[in-house]
């Protein structure tokens, strides 16, 4: 997903000097934050991100042409399927009746409404049967519990096909593709290590090679292969400490070029790695984040962060998907984190548990 800069740079809010400068001084991936200053921010984060995207849900309403040839795709069906994708996680990630979960649930609903309950993805699969959006976005919210079952009548002999099985596509897509037959329930077309091997990520790239195309690549690989973060256990050994390794400077370079978005996918990717969570890096980040965050809730792409106090101090298309992915990260965050200390509190003879 290519990031689009934001307008009208200006001062970080709050801070008084430059984002960019802020980022860099204040706390990044190579420094150590205080312990437990991610804990101390990711609520408040969460909270308001989920917060701004509620009160923006209109904003991914399908246009009534939507089946229409002339109709772009990213612009509309896209931003609806990543609402439902992060929703879903976010509510399948959050403790039942907590406010973020019902309303993460009913962002979900809502667009499970606007696809009329899987009946356009229907008619859209009819009039592009060689396309893989329709199934991926499908498969979100088969993931998730919602199916629709002409859809699948529809696609199981689709995807039994020569050309699906050899459509050609970059490798972390074709991961991507695994994951939502995985999802629907269907026979995966090839094998995932397989994939996975073909993948910038998964050939242990040289770090220094990292650039915005490769990070986006790198995120969405690790996200088809753990289901967006919630089977951790996936991510094989190596490829846990080359991440674990390299993650920090990665992050680093992103704070320092002003890449909110790229930084909020990193982050998610910290807190979907097996085992503990990275404390160190979560606890220098997040308060970098945190600070970038409109107190509306939204959060720019790219760029400067404005201290303009207007209910919407960005275009929407220049912030919904970076608030969505800061909500996606900072729920994932939370529970890696909590999940550490309820593991040290079990083998801590005399530890007190404390969840903030």
């Amino acid at each position: 997903m290519t990031t689009t800069a934001t307008q009208d740079p200006r001062e970080t809010p709050g801070a008084g000097r430059p984002a960019r400068e802020h980022a860099s001084s204040s706390g990044t991936a190579g420094a150590s934050g205080a312990p437990g200053a991610a804990l101390a921010v990711l609520p408040g984060v969460l909270a308001s991100a989920l917060a701004w995207t509620d009160a923006h849900r209109t904003r991914f309403a399908l246009p009534d042409d939507v089946l229409e040839p002339h109709t772009q795709v990213n612009a509309t069906l896209k931003p609806l399927g990543e609402l439902a994708q992060l929703g879903s996680t976010i509510r399948r990630t959050t403790a039942p009746g907590a406010p973020e979960h019902e309303v993460a649930g009913d962002l979900v609903a809502y667009a499970w409404e606007q696809l009329h309950e899987g009946a356009l993805l229907l008619e859209l699969l009819r009039a592009e049967p060689f396309a893989a959006y329709p199934y991926e976005i499908y498969a979100a919210f088969a993931g998730y519990g919602l199916r629709h079952e002409g859809f699948e009548a529809l696609a199981r002999p689709l995807t039994a096909t020569r050309a699906w099985a050899h459509t050609e596509q970059h490798a972390n897509r074709q991961l991507g593709l695994v994951n939502s037959e995985r999802r629907v329930g269907v026979v995966t077309h090839t094998d995932a290590g397989g994939v996975l091997s073909r993948t910038w990520l998964g050939g242990l790239s040289e770090p220094w090679m990292f650039e915005g195309p490769s990070g986006y690549a790198l995120t969405h690989t690790v996200f088809h292969l753990t289901d967006w973060g919630r089977m951790p256990d996936r991510v094989p050994g190596k490829i846990d400490g080359y991440l674990r390794t390299w993650l920090p400077a990665w992050v680093d370079g992103c704070l320092e070029s002003g890449q909110w978005d790229l930084t909020g996918e990193l982050l998610a990717v910290a807190a979907s790695l097996p085992g503990p969570a990275p404390a160190e890096l979560l606890d220098a980040v997040w308060p970098v984040l945190a600070d970038v965050q409109h107190p509306t809730g939204c959060v720019p792409e790219t760029g400067v962060p404005v201290q303009d106090p207007a209910p919407d101090p960005y275009p929407f298309i220049d912030c919904y998907h970076s608030t969505l992915v800061t909500a996606f990260a900072a729920a994932l965050s939370l529970r890696s984190l909590r999940q550490t200390d309820a593991r040290t509190d079990e083998t801590t003879p005399g530890r007190e548990r404390h969840t903030p």
